[in-house]
């Protein structure tokens, strides 16, 4: 069939494409230059029965990425095709966390004959602020396909994508994930749960405690503990005494560590001085959080004693939880804050200053760091003012947004809406 475009606009051209059996994908490109207005056309194109047709559309309705792109990205989830479905997947969760094409599945993702790989990114941290709002029906069609995609690929990427949206109403999809049978599956569900952080789902997790597979072992006892089960407390100590795998044994003591319980001194008084620094290290969190002031010289003897990093950060932890919040040179709190200039240990440091910050007794310590420190103890408190701040932490934010630093006022702003948000 001959066709005539008067002009070679790439909007016009987009409606003189005509939708017949001779479309090719480089067609579909170019009705995807129209950018927005070829959404119509582009959804329409989901339904054809060719499916290299139906995967270019879907990676011209990513590409476009507009809030009018969701609606036919919520239709390519049900797509029988597993690389349509990932590709969806991803282009939902770009649109509220903007870059994730690049570094979610679909970066990796190549055809084989038939099938198609590809590799999840060992960087399973990302999560969108808490100031944004998702909708609902995007949760439930990656619910949905968490559930019951086509793949055990196209099902794990989208419990991860649940994770990094905090998409909640999905958590049922979730507990019916961990039941797949498939590592990737139950894994990032896991993760997934760890992200929204609500606890009601945890004894439902349970029976994961000891899997036989350690990755799934490890995500489970660790998500154990982050979401408080305390009615696990004798399962963790059953696999901390019988497990032969350290990593194992380390998370499990990690995770009783979390769970607070006046029945589990003598355990971390077992373990404070063990040989593997990161026993010694889940011991002296677990005093941290049971705050008996009678462990405290026990606990100063040991951070000047301690020679290893990690156990040494979490033993300044303990004394902080125990009430020594001075910020002199070579105090605690100022060891824990000195920390968020390293690369290496930051991410550790962090978590513990949360956690502090929760206690009105620390948090304003922490204001004249945060206003006057480096760059990045300015931006990393202020993201801990974020998660555990209250209202007397919105003027030093405030303060901090107008740094002359331009990537330290611009933190400091999203923190601030973080904050605002929670409160």
């Amino acid at each position: 069939m001959k066709r005539y475009c008067g002009v070679t606009l790439a909007f016009s051209l987009a409606l003189c494409v005509p939708a017949q059996e001779t479309l090719r994908p480089k067609d579909v490109r170019e009705i995807g230059k129209a950018g927005t207005s070829a959404l119509p056309r582009l959804r329409d194109l989901l339904k054809d029965q060719n499916p290299e047709i139906r995967l270019e559309a879907v990676k011209q309705i990513v590409d476009i990425g507009t809030q009018h792109s969701l609606d036919p990205l919520i239709q390519a989830t049900q797509d029988n095709d597993p690389e349509i479905q990932i590709r969806a997947t991803d282009g939902l969760v770009n649109f509220y966390y903007p870059g994730y094409v690049k570094t979610g599945l679909t970066a990796s993702l190549r055809r084989v004959g038939t099938t198609i790989k590809g590799k999840f990114t060992d960087t399973n941290d990302q999560v969108i602020d808490p100031y944004i709002k998702v909708r609902p029906d995007v949760i439930a069609a990656l619910g949905k396909l968490a559930r019951g995609g086509t793949t055990m690929e196209s099902r794990a990427n989208a419990a991860r994508a649940i994770g990094i949206l905090r998409g909640a109403g999905a958590l049922p999809d979730l507990l019916a994930a961990i039941h797949s049978k498939d590592t990737d599956v139950i894994y990032e569900s896991l993760i997934a749960m760890q992200k929204i952080r609500d606890q009601s789902v945890a004894p439902k997790i349970a029976f994961l405690l000891r899997d036989l597979d350690a990755r799934v072992q490890l995500a489970a006892i660790e998500t154990t503990g982050l979401l408080q089960n305390q009615e696990a407390l004798p399962g963790l100590l059953d696999v901390l005494h019988n497990a032969k795998d350290k990593k194992v044994r380390r998370a499990a003591l990690t995770a009783i560590a979390m769970l607070p319980n006046p029945k589990s001194h003598d355990l971390y008084a077992q373990y404070i001085n063990d040989k593997d620094d990161l026993m010694r290290a889940a011991a002296a969190e677990g005093f941290a959080r049971l705050k008996n002031p009678a462990d405290r010289p026990m606990l100063e003897k040991a951070f000047e004693a301690e020679g290893k990093m990690h156990a040494r950060l979490s033993l300044a932890f303990a004394l902080v939880s125990l009430g020594n919040t001075e910020l002199s040179e070579f105090s605690p709190l100022r060891y824990l804050i000195n920390t968020l200039n390293s690369k290496s240990y930051q991410g550790e440091a962090f978590p513990f200053l949360v956690e502090l910050a929760r206690d009105p007794a620390v948090r304003p310590k922490l204001y004249q760091p945060m206003l006057e420190g480096t760059r990045d103890e300015k931006i990393n408190l202020a993201w801990v003012l974020a998660r555990s701040g209250d209202k007397d932490s919105v003027q030093p934010l405030e303060r901090l947004s107008k740094d002359t630093d331009g990537d330290v006022a611009r933190e400091s702003l999203r923190a601030l809406r973080t904050l605002q948000a929670r409160l």
